[in-house]
């Protein structure tokens, strides 16, 4: 199982959660678990996936999904489990 992180942040609209996850699914990313808040307006969701089933390069998932949240108007950032992990220990 190959697992990434996904957060999306940015102003509350109709739609974000099911438009991202129309393309996880198109992409046969499955989600292993996810958490939102909306806070004063502001939408925030953390998923892990997992990417393994994509055929899509790891490059072209993390393009599709920025062009995605460039179309919705909310930032989406993709990054592997291990960079993210690395990143954020203390």
């Amino acid at each position: 199982m190959k697992k990434a992180i996904i957060t999306v942040v940015g102003k509350d609209t109709v739609g974000i959660i099911a438009k991202v996850c129309t393309y996880l699914a198109a992409e046969k990313i499955n989600i292993l678990d996810i958490s939102q808040t909306i806070v004063q307006g502001y939408f925030n969701m953390m998923m892990i996936v997992d990417i393994s089933g994509t055929e899509k390069a790891f490059g072209q998932v993390v393009t599709d999904l920025d062009e995605l949240g460039q179309e919705i108007g909310v930032s989406i950032r993709c990054q592997m489990e291990e960079i993210f992990d690395s990143m954020h220990r203390i």
